[in-house]
């Protein structure tokens, strides 16, 4: 099974160990699934884990080894296809990513963003909490 983590997602892992988005972070690291991620994505979470207000809540070396685990472990996806159907056009590298990486599931938290949509050709697009609960 492959999955796009939103970096939300993975965001969410960095800031709540108990929480689903870091169940998924460690189901992950147990090879229950493939991860799918690109440069975009990296680029991303090294620019929102730098935000003042996310930084005080996490180490800067963990959103580092998040980074080289995701640049090492995961399927990496190099050339994206152009979509334009995120209702938040910054997201819409996510469907791209889910597209080129015959993604299963992509997962987020934005409820007005891509989890409005369901689905993107083959992936389903859900929350962290039912991804868990898929996996169990």
């Amino acid at each position: 099974m492959r999955l796009v983590l939103d970096t939300n997602v993975l965001v969410a892992a960095l800031i709540s160990p108990a929480a689903p988005p870091h169940r998924l972070y460690e189901a992950w690291r147990e090879r229950r699934f493939d991860l799918v991620s690109c440069a975009l994505q990296l680029e991303e979470l090294r620019r929102v884990s730098r935000y003042p207000k996310l930084a005080a809540r996490f180490p800067p070396h963990l959103a580092g080894r998040v980074i080289n685990e995701l640049r090492l472990l995961t399927l990496w996806i190099e050339v994206l296809p152009t979509i334009e159907r995120s209702p938040d056009p910054y997201d819409n590298f996510l469907l791209a990513l889910a597209e080129a990486g015959e993604a299963d599931f992509l997962v987020s938290g934005d409820k007005r963003g891509v989890l409005a949509l369901g689905s993107h050709g083959r992936a389903r697009i859900v929350t962290a909490s039912a991804m868990v609960d898929l996996l169990s």
